[in-house]
């Protein structure tokens, strides 16, 4: 196998992340840059809504791995960055629906920030993905 996720016993256990994840052996690791809120014509999803907000980054993120090949059971890594003050519940319930239940969550990493690259951006998405074979 060449994805191997650890969550030890010492560790808090999750059904929405790993505490660690391994990849070994033949294949291809994908990363996916930071995705904002916009669609294919640039224009913003979603003004003053975390929730439309993240649907729409994480839905780019999907579209970027699909385009090399990954899905969602395939990524290792998530990193999120919220502008401080939202809420960050309202991004986990866009974030299950758009990856559905996922039986190989990856690690997640969730961090506020003062902003984001544009002032009305109020969330940003990285993935890493790694395909076997």
């Amino acid at each position: 196998m060449s994805i191997l996720r650890l969550n030890p016993a010492d560790l808090f256990q999750s059904p929405a992340f790993s505490q660690a994840i391994v990849t070994q052996g033949p294949g291809r690791t994908i990363y996916v840059g930071g995705q904002n809120a916009v669609d294919a014509q640039g224009q913003l999803v979603g003004s003053g809504d975390l929730t439309a907000q993240t649907r729409q980054a994480l839905l780019n993120v999907q579209t970027a791995l699909e385009a090399a090949g990954a899905g969602w059971a395939e990524v290792v890594r998530l990193g999120v960055y919220l502008v401080q003050g939202q809420d960050v519940q309202a991004g986990f319930k866009a974030a299950q629906e758009v990856m559905g239940p996922n039986a190989a969550p990856p690690t997640i990493t969730v961090l506020f920030v003062a902003a984001l690259g544009r002032p009305e951006y109020l969330v940003e998405i990285e993935a890493t993905a790694f395909v076997e074979g």
